[in-house]
């Protein structure tokens, strides 16, 4: 376990995202072709940013998978843009990879109220984003993601000192070289975007590079912990129509059955798509496909390469 120390903070004045984008000075006199143009092509600057942090990003999925897997929990922090993001990135974790609700939490300054409207300061307060992580109670097994385009956000890094003293891995991503954030997180990873088309908009460019990041980093620990098979999302909870027929597309895809045969299998089911695939690939009925999964750590390639059942 480390110990808590003071994370010192970042003056303004530092802040790559805080410059004027020195491109387009006159961007109010721009005619709307020339603003969208403007706004778009900026956009690519945050691909580019992620992909020059992929490398720090693949450390962040490595660390967290034994974590992971041992029944730890996905923790997001953030403020403003970057709270709601990972707000969202938490949230469709359970509809796309059947991920437990119970296992991905998502704290933001100002709390729940925050997501639809700005409550004033509660980015400031470091203590409350200390004493909000200590709520989760977090230990050794969960992953604190903490978000903040300046990397020196009060609040989170209240919660990154807290995730420090509790053991848990915590992963540190912002969007300004040398944060405090991205130093004493132990994996930090910056997105360095540099300046906004809008001066100090980070809900451009640097809120798309969070956004990317992230869906990169829980989707390949999904793939990490057998949530795909191939390239197909096999763990998907089918809880609408939509989802109910690409459960079936994705039956027929992964085993080339026919489409009777794949509702047959996913009604006994209940609609688990890896359950299915096992099942009629191995030619064994549902309950057996089921324990093979369980016995493979859920691994549908696990399951159909082990010895006949």
């Amino acid at each position: 376990m480390m110990a808590s120390m003071p994370i010192p903070s970042l003056e303004p004045t530092a802040l790559n995202t805080e410059a004027a984008d020195e491109r387009h000075p006159d961007l109010d006199r721009y005619d709307t072709a020339q603003l969208v143009a403007a706004f778009v092509d900026d956009q690519q600057g945050a691909a580019v940013a992620v992909k020059a942090a992929a490398a720090d990003l693949a450390r962040a999925v490595d660390a967290a998978v034994p974590r992971i897997a041992a029944g730890g929990r996905l923790i997001y922090v953030g403020a403003g843009t970057s709270g709601r993001l990972g707000v969202l990135d938490s949230v469709e974790l359970n509809p796309t990879f059947s991920w437990p609700r119970e296992r991905a939490h998502a704290l933001m300054a100002g709390g729940d109220a925050a997501m639809y409207a700005a409550v004033e300061g509660a980015e400031d307060d470091g203590p409350q984003g200390g004493a909000d992580l200590h709520r989760l109670a977090p230990g050794g097994n969960d992953v604190v993601l903490l978000i903040a385009a300046s990397g020196a956000t009060p609040y989170v890094l209240g919660a990154l000192q807290a995730a420090r003293a509790s053991g848990a891995l915590t992963i540190g991503i912002a969007n300004n070289p040398g944060s405090p954030l991205v130093a004493f997180a132990e994996i930090g990873i910056t997105l360095d975007t540099g300046a906004e088309v809008i001066s100090g908009s980070t809900r451009l460019k640097a809120g798309t590079a969070q956004k990317v990041a992230l869906n990169t980093f829980s989707s390949a620990l999904m793939v990490r912990l057998h949530k795909v098979y191939g390239n197909l999302m096999v763990d998907l909870r089918a809880t609408n129509a939509k989802l109910l027929h690409r459960a079936q597309r994705l039956t027929m895809q992964a085993t080339g059955c026919s489409a009777v045969d794949a509702e047959r299998t996913l009604a006994a089911c209940d609609y688990r798509v890896k359950v299915a695939i096992v099942a009629l690939k191995r030619g064994i009925d549902t309950r057996r496909a089921e324990r093979m999964l369980q016995a493979h750590g859920g691994s549908v390639h696990g399951a159909l390469e082990a010895s006949p059942p």
